[in-house]
């Protein structure tokens, strides 16, 4: 597994299309999102990915797209997040976020971090210090809930690993993935 952080204009074209690819078979496919997934916020994301051979049609492991925030709402919001069926309920979730986490610490300190999650992930999320903010909701036609992580002197000094636990099970998209 080869895991990577890379601002759009980073990514090769091979890497862009299989991020796309991977985030249209989980969403739109296995969940069902009806939605226009190349939604304009991609050229300004940092993309945190893992791979494995990048010859394969769907290579993607892992991936979740962190969006910086701006003046008007500073939070970095992380979104896009999947893992590949052949991973789910092995620990790669939590490898995933660890290193949106470190990302955002590395690129922007001190600033809050916030998801939007089905209900049910609500504890995979809270063992990262998330904390529900909004919701439930209807997103999707799924109940949905806003989380957030505060920075703390002690989380911006940790390395800790966290526990692992088992993801929900979805439709199989192995044909696809």
């Amino acid at each position: 597994m080869n895991w990577k952080t890379l601002e759009f204009d980073q990514l090769s074209a091979r890497e862009l299309y299989v991020l796309l690819r991977a985030r249209s078979a989980v969403f739109v496919v296995e969940q069902s999102h009806v939605c226009l997934d190349a939604d304009g916020r991609d050229e300004h994301a940092l993309h945190v990915f893992a791979a494995d051979d990048m010859a394969r049609p769907m290579p993607i492991l892992a991936y979740a797209r962190v969006q910086p925030g701006d003046s008007e709402d500073p939070e970095v919001r992380i979104d896009k997040v999947l893992t590949s069926p052949l991973r789910r309920g092995d620990g790669t979730a939590e490898m995933l976020i660890e290193r949106v986490l470190e990302a955002v610490a590395e690129r922007w300190p001190g600033r809050a971090t916030r998801v939007s999650a089905p209900v049910g992930l609500r504890g995979f999320y809270e063992q990262f210090g998330f904390r529900k903010s909004e919701g439930p909701y209807l997103e999707h036609g799924v109940p949905f809930i806003g989380l957030t992580r505060q920075v703390r002197a002690s989380q911006q000094r940790s390395g800790a690993r966290r526990r692992v636990s088992a993801a929900p099970s979805f439709v199989d998209t192995f044909e696809l993935l």
